[in-house]
């Protein structure tokens, strides 16, 4: 499930791969840009922008792409017949002389002048595991919404960008809280934000993320995906229910022994197992 940390992680790989060598092949497979050839221009980098990828090729370009609940973008050897899922879900070839990229169930994927990047990334808080972090500033943001629920005030990129429904869950957890809490009742909101950081900078170049410290494979989450299940804490079934407005409503996971405070506002439980975000 990408997040901030899975991001950051792929940036780095595609910018390892494909940066400093011109593109052989160009394949974007997206109606609006199926005319578009990038053949023969160098890729000057591949940067994360919290959730955002943006790959800078020469001729001031840059392909922006995000990975929405499932996409991906995956390395292979050239010559090779694509794989790593079915054909009809690549939204994207790219290929030099000695790696190609393949990205598959893209949800974004355009061309934008690079001067023109600020266009989709510029509304975004500051990012977790960039150059422009500023906790001050993420901590503004979240109190300029006072009466908001911490569990969808953490995830709007426009707070701080990179936490994604599962660290939403953990981290609230962690700190205590419940998730409906309101953002203005947080004792420290200061340790809320550099938690998040401590979160994703320690798992950003792991392949399994980990909030438990424990690095066993059934031990790696504190609460999410696993309501009914038993609280590692305090043995309490985890619960599980939908949180914010639709259609951007997520399932959250929390511990009614470990995190008191303000109930859900629905009724409804959602499914118990683990959602797509």
């Amino acid at each position: 499930m990408p997040e901030g940390d899975t991001v950051w992680r792929t940036a780095r790989d595609l910018d390892q791969a494909l940066t400093g060598e011109p593109l052989i092949r160009s394949d974007l497979r997206v109606p609006k840009l199926a005319t578009v050839d990038l053949t023969g221009r160098a890729v000057l980098e591949t940067l994360p922008r919290g959730k955002h990828l943006l790959t800078r090729v020469e001729g001031g370009l840059t392909l922006h792409s995000h990975l929405g609940m499932d996409g991906s973008w995956r390395l292979q050897a050239p010559g090779r017949r694509l794989s790593g899922g079915p054909q009809h879900q690549i939204r994207a070839v790219l290929a030099t002389a000695a790696h190609t990229a393949v990205g598959y169930r893209l949800p974004v994927l355009e061309l934008l002048r690079t001067a023109d990047e600020s266009v989709v990334v510029g509304h975004l808080g500051p990012d977790l595991l960039g150059p422009d972090w500023d906790a001050e500033e993420a901590v503004r943001r979240l109190l300029a919404d006072p009466g908001r629920a911490i569990g969808e005030a953490v995830l709007d990129q426009r707070n701080l960008a990179g936490i994604g429904n599962v660290y939403k869950s953990e981290l609230c957890f962690m700190l205590r809280v419940s998730p409906w809490l309101p953002v203005a009742a947080l004792p420290d909101p200061r340790r809320l934000v550099t938690l998040a950081r401590k979160l994703l900078e320690v798992n950003k170049s792991r392949t399994a993320r980990i909030t438990t410290a424990d690095a066993r494979p059934d031990r790696h989450l504190w609460v999410y995906g696993r309501a009914e299940k038993p609280c590692r804490r305090c043995g309490t079934p985890v619960l599980a229910a939908g949180q914010g407005p639709a259609p951007q409503e997520r399932i959250t996971f929390w511990c009614p022994h470990c995190q008191p405070g303000p109930p859900p506002s629905t009724d409804r439980p959602l499914d118990s197992g683990t959602p797509n975000e």
